[in-house]
């Protein structure tokens, strides 16, 4: 089911194979979905986690980085001021040699964690530098054992050579140094920003799985809130899937198909219950209306089998005749009983209003008679047709007619009328009468099952119940209007042809 898994009404499948079809589906419950969503905040809070420690990490490499390259700096330092020294006074060489192995003794323990940070190819540049500033420096030691017997010249070439280089190898490491240092403040701003992100993100993961969490929830809850209102309307029609997958929706909406099935099951207990009520008024009409043809026939023929033979052929004919026309009146008021209390199954087809009110009337008219009112059928040309049940919504104005000769006093008089609804799409039935009307404390009751104001053993409180059902079924509502010692006055609305029929109804 739609709900979300509950998807749109189809009564023309049947109940066992909706049921079926809303088991058969792989389940995926609410509790699986909540886990997931909350599985999935906690993957974001992992991942950040993760994502701030390998942060960390990288920030802790770079700062011990940073630090060797302000040793490996000051080392290099130290080195040319050494050398200033020695080009100054000619001592202290030594000095800058010694400031030299210790700069690549920071080269060679930290080379492992410099290859991290570094540019492939700078840590090779650094250690060539060295190498080139120690063969200057050792080259410059030759000429000074070798006194005199070198060119000046030569000797000049040698330490502006060595004074370029330490210059260049000074600045590489400042500028390395520094460019480290940029990036370590970058890391940390950027570390700075991390909770930020961190809330943003989430934030909106959190809206994201509210939201798919309360629509996958939610709308199910109105299918179903939906659902029940169109239970108490007396809409049976059973729930179908609209998902590929099922979960406690699915299941609820299994349970609320076989309520409806019980339900509607214990209404058509009902109808029948209350047309065998009505059949039995019916019959007692029918009995009293039988009596007059039957005597006809039995007193007529009783003079033909008596005066058969001192009778002529014309009256012999007009006696036969007068059996034929009262056996034809009594298989009439026969075959509009039988054709009321007939079992069938409902069946939704084109009805013409107008004739539908007549032959209610027809089925009443033994029972006008009994009670001395008159009834005044009002009915337009140009009715519209109606979609329903011939049998249901006879059994419904049948059942509103005998209430209101019920209710009137001999002589009184009971209205029926049709004409087109306020409503656009929509046709109604007014059968008024002019008795005592309904106490405003009652009203509200009428429709409430086995609710009944006749004096007991003469009404089981379940024809109106039943009517309004029938009418609800077929799209429509019943309305009242009553004032004590004014009448009341039943509306039946129904939809008018061009409405879609019962069977075309979706929620």
């Amino acid at each position: 089911m739609a709900t979300g898994c509950m998807g749109p009404m189809a009564p023309a499948r049947e109940a066992p194979d909706i049921q079926r079809a809303l088991l058969e589906r792989p389940s995926i419950s609410i509790r699986k979905r909540l886990a997931l969503g909350f599985l999935a905040l906690f993957f974001l809070c992992v991942a950040v986690t993760a994502a701030a420690w390998m942060m960390l990490a990288r920030l802790e490499v770079r700062l011990r980085f940073l630090e060797m390259a302000d040793h490996y700096t000051m080392e290099i330092q130290q080195a040319r001021r050494f050398e200033k020294n020695y080009f100054l006074y000619g001592t202290n060489l030594q000095d800058v040699r010694e400031h030299l192995d210790n700069a690549k003794g920071i080269l060679d323990s930290s080379g492992a964690e410099a290859e991290k940070v570094l540019p492939p190819g700078v840590l090779k540049q650094m250690r060539e530098h060295l190498e080139r500033y120690d063969a200057l420096l050792r080259r410059l030691e030759g000429m000074d054992r070798a006194g005199t017997s070198l060119p000046l010249q030569e000797k000049a070439a040698v330490e502006a050579e060595i004074r370029a280089h330490g210059s260049q190898m000074v600045t590489f490491a400042m500028d390395l140094a520094q460019k480290e240092r940029t990036t370590v403040h970058e890391t940390m701003a950027l570390f700075q920003r991390l909770p930020v992100i961190f809330l943003a993100a989430l934030l909106v993961v959190s809206v994201l799985v509210a939201n798919f969490l309360a629509r996958q929830m939610l709308g199910p809850l109105g299918r179903l809130m939906a659902t029940t209102q169109r239970i108490a309307q007396g809409d049976f029609t059973p729930l179908v899937p609209a998902r590929r997958f099922r979960d406690e929706f699915s299941n609820l909406a299994v349970a609320l198909n076989t309520m409806m099935r019980e339900l509607q099951h214990r209404q058509e207990v009902l109808v029948e219950s209350h047309k065998l009520q009505a059949v039995g008024t019916l019959t007692a009409g029918v009995a009293h209306e039988l009596n007059n043809p039957i005597n006809n026939i039995t007193l007529t023929a009783s003079v033909l089998e008596e005066d058969y033979a001192s009778l002529s052929d014309e009256e012999r004919l007009d006696m036969v005749r007068d059996l034929v026309e009262q056996a034809s009146r009594s298989e009439k008021i026969i075959r509009n009983l039988l054709d009321f209390a007939r079992e069938s199954e409902i069946k939704t087809e084109s009805l013409d209003l107008a004739e539908l009110l007549r032959g209610t009337t027809s089925l009443a008219a033994n029972q006008v008679k009994l009670s001395g009112a008159k009834i005044s059928l009002g009915l337009p040309e140009n009715l519209p047709p109606i979609h329903g049940d011939k049998q249901a919504l006879s059994q419904v104005f049948l059942n509103l007619v005998l209430n209101a000769l019920d209710a009137v006093e001999k002589g009184g008089v009971v209205k029926i009328e049709a004409e087109p609804c306020k409503e656009p799409g929509f046709v109604q039935v007014n059968v008024a009468d002019d008795g005592h009307g309904i106490p405003t404390h009652v009203l509200p009751h009428i429709f409430e099952p086995f609710f009944t104001t006749k004096s007991r053993g003469k009404g089981t409180g379940l024809g109106l119940s039943v009517s309004l059902g029938i009418v609800r079924q077929h799209g429509g509502d019943i309305r009242v209007q009553s004032l004590p010692g004014h009448g009341s006055t039943f509306t039946v609305v129904l939809p008018a042809a061009r409405v879609p029929a019962v069977g075309d109804k979706r929620s």
